[in-house]
């Protein structure tokens, strides 16, 4: 293999890694595998929630994720990944839909997360992460009237005109 082809294959491997960091963290989530999740993190790695201060280290990212999944259930998938390398570091983008139960209460939401992320021995690591949620809606609602006071269309053929 000649050189330009080697840094290709690098760069496809090193996407696929990322990819599955942030594939992993979802699966660990829906799973509560709270050690897991906590090891996809660089040592001194930093989650960043809308609720909660910044959680720093992989003990403190333990210790709320402990507090956090003990009552509430979250399901999130992750699509739309977006990566720019830069040799053993990295920054990117992957969005989000949520399905949770929080408070016994069901929900739906939509966000995405921006990520910093490093190479560690073999493998890759989150630095940073920073998750934001656009409106959480609770399932069985349906969303708010537009402004113009039309109801959104109920069936396919009111969407379509047929």
């Amino acid at each position: 293999m000649d050189d330009s082809s080697e840094a290709l294959l690098r760069e496809l491997a090193d996407k696929e890694a990322i990819r599955d960091l942030a594939r992993g963290y979802a699966h660990h989530v829906w799973q509560r595998n709270i050690a897991a999740i906590a090891d996809l993190f660089a040592e001194d790695g930093v989650m960043d929630t809308p609720d909660l201060p910044p959680l720093v280290g992989r003990q403190g990212i333990l210790e709320a994720y402990t507090r956090m999944l003990n009552d509430d259930e979250f399901h999130p998938f992750v699509h739309n990944h977006v990566i720019e390398l830069d040799g053993d570091s990295a920054t990117g983008t992957c969005y989000l839909d949520l399905r949770a139960k929080i408070n016994g209460r069901q929900l739906l939401s939509s966000g995405y997360y921006n990520d910093v992320y490093e190479r560690v021995g073999d493998g890759w690591k989150f630095t940073s992460r920073k998750v934001t949620m656009l409106d959480f809606v609770p399932v069985g609602r349906r969303p708010a009237d537009s402004s113009d006071g039309s109801q959104p269309p109920s069936s396919v053929s009111e969407r379509t005109g047929g």
